[in-house]
């Protein structure tokens, strides 16, 4: 059976989900809360969350990580033409090891990255080893980050983790949390309670989300991000 997507017509894709996504910029207006503008750091949000990366203004020391598969690459060359870095990864265990490395690398120059940490393939909201691996071996901020709509064009696809995303006109909040640090030499203790903390703080957000979202149209942000 001939595969849809092949290495022929990978740029094909690519540009066109790059096109797509560049419309969308044009509709989709994102305001901050609470971002502590650390760099480097370690952005962490849930995988369903991962698209909220648009709204982090410095695209260009902004590592995402993204899959060694065929539709990973489809969407590493798109988002790279986007602006942003991109570092390649798999599960499995070489690729995680490979990627760890690219990251540890990008952080320890003093940029950011972007990691999904449910992500690829869940569980759904547990937070897995490699963004704590990451804050010990180099000694950046875990900052979780979380984005919310009310409005019906914030939909949910049809995906394991019901993935959200903008689709046409759409006011975004981006909703940062506290920064979490990791010593090297911390205890199993002490890393429990990091991962508790991660996960506490994305849930938490999620649910003060609608509050936060009423001041800021009461405090006009979107409005004011337009004139700037």
């Amino acid at each position: 059976m001939v595969r849809l997507i092949n290495d022929k017509n990978l740029d094909i894709f690519a540009n066109t989900a790059y096109s797509l996504m560049r419309l969308q910029e044009i509709f989709t207006h994102i305001v901050e809360y609470n971002n502590p503008n650390l760099a480097p750091c370690i952005y962490a949000m849930w995988h369903k969350n991962q698209f909220l990366v648009h709204g982090i203004e410095d695209k260009a020391h902004l590592s995402i990580q993204i899959s060694n598969s065929i539709d990973g690459e489809i969407i590493a060359r798109a988002v790279e033409k986007w602006g942003f870095k991109v570092v390649r990864g798999s599960a499995a265990r070489k690729g995680a090891i490979e990627s760890t490395m690219q990251m540890i690398t990008r952080l320890k120059e003093g940029e950011c990255v972007g990691i999904m940490i449910d992500g690829p393939h869940g569980p759904l909201h547990k937070v897995k080893n490699g963004v704590i691996k990451l804050a010990q071996k180099t000694g950046a901020p875990i900052v979780p980050v979380h984005w919310y709509s009310p409005q019906k064009t914030f939909i949910s696809l049809p995906s394991w983790d019901k993935m959200k995303t903008p689709l046409g006109h759409c006011n975004i909040l981006n909703i940062y949390g506290e920064p979490i640090y990791i010593k090297p030499d911390s205890s199993d203790e002490e890393i429990e309670s990091a991962r508790n903390n991660i996960q506490k703080q994305l849930f938490d957000m999620e649910e003060n989300a609608p509050e936060l979202y009423k001041e800021a149209v009461k405090n006009k942000l979107w409005e004011k991000k337009k004139n700037l």
